[in-house]
């Protein structure tokens, strides 16, 4: 029979960020992006992966039916005082499982690598603040050490609607409510929740994914209303999460949209994570704040993801960061490899890769 605790423990112990649990593998763990087995450990059969699901379900009845009818769940679960996100899918129609591993503990905002621009940004009384990324680029620990900060060092009521719930807040000098997203939970979905909010007397709104245009249309509306809603969504640029949130919309609406987005937009954080050259990963981040010209950019009728990268270039006084420059900048800080930071960027920007490395080598030996 399957030891699942002798999982989560080794998980734990060896400081994993993910467990995969799939059929005729051993246990598999992701640390610091590579993949290894939990060589003392078998490898899992089908009858294995069902005890896996029972453990993890434990009889609840609205997520089981959730699965059978959608064939995937995400929920969160406790262990041992860690908190775990759990994916359950199927694989030739057995269960397959990916657990998050969460940390007790958040790390420091200043500590991340995210810009402090960002952290400033939060003290605006309404408007959109964009967290964005693919798939492990470290959004939600941002996010969090985020609504951390604020808690921290602002009065405000903060409202979080996620999918699972993944750190526990405790109030501190702002009010926190947190909401879990989903069927059987505390809301059905996203854009219920953010609609409700504006019944519920918040200041700050945490949307956990924008992930269609119902939810971004009440983000808006929230926004408009008078909030700061700060929200996360798949992209990997500044330039292609202006270009994801207009096509949301359909043709005819998207001049309307592109006036109210250009009015709400505050800034925009892209993140990626690296392994760096000593072994942990580091963060990359280009920022991009919403000034004056690239509202303008974003109310053209055709969006240039060269003219936004252009503004952020030439607004680097008022806190953005172009991805180029961070690159560089890991770079010359002996924190990345020259073929890491190549490969982050499109051929045809290697050359002002090489000029901007030169610039900070010189003015860092000056």
């Amino acid at each position: 029979m399957i030891d699942i605790d002798k999982i989560l423990d080794t998980a734990i112990e060896k400081d994993a960020s993910d467990v995969h649990l799939i059929c005729d593998l051993k246990p598999m763990l992701r640390i610091i992006r590579e993949l290894k087995p939990i060589e003392d450990m078998e490898v899992l059969t089908p009858d294995d992966l069902y005890d896996v699901y029972d453990y993890f379900v434990r009889g609840n009845l609205d997520r089981d039916t959730v699965f059978k009818q959608t064939k995937k769940l995400d929920s969160s679960f406790e262990y041992k005082d860690i908190r775990l996100r759990v994916n359950i899918s199927l694989s030739n129609e057995v269960p397959i499982f990916t657990l998050r591993l969460i940390k007790n503990t958040l790390p420091k905002y200043e500590d991340l690598g995210v810009p402090d621009i960002v952290r400033r940004m939060t003290y605006q009384p309404q408007g959109l603040i964009l967290v964005t990324g693919k798939t492990n680029s470290g959004k939600t620990t941002t996010l969090n050490a985020l609504i951390n900060e604020i808690n921290e060092t602002q009065n405000r009521k903060i409202l979080t609607l996620e999918n699972p719930v993944e750190y526990k807040h405790v109030s501190k000098k702002s009010i926190i409510v947190q909401k879990e997203i989903g069927p059987g939970r505390d809301c059905l979905t996203f854009s219920d929740g953010v609609k409700n909010s504006l019944r519920e007397d918040c200041d700050i709104l945490v949307i956990g994914e924008i992930r269609d245009r119902e939810t971004m249309d009440a983000a808006i509306e929230t926004a408009e209303s008078g909030h700061l809603v700060i929200g996360t969504l798949h992209t990997k640029s500044c330039a292609e999460t202006i270009d994801r949130m207009i096509n949301f919309y359909d043709v005819k609406d998207q001049t309307s949209i592109k006036y109210l987005i250009s009015a709400l937009l505050k800034l925009v954080v892209s993140q990626r994570l690296l392994k760096g050259t000593r072994g942990k990963l580091v963060l990359v981040p280009e920022v991009m704040v919403v000034d004056n010209i690239v509202s303008g950019i974003i109310r053209k009728e055709k969006i240039s993801v060269s003219e936004i990268e252009d503004a952020i270039q030439s607004n680097l006084e008022k806190g953005s960061i172009g991805l180029i420059n961070s690159i560089a900048k890991l770079f010359v800080d002996d924190v990345i490899t020259l073929e890491q930071a190549k490969a982050q960027i499109e051929e045809k920007n290697i050359e002002t890769l090489n000029r901007t490395i030169m610039q900070l080598r010189i003015h860092k030996n000056n």
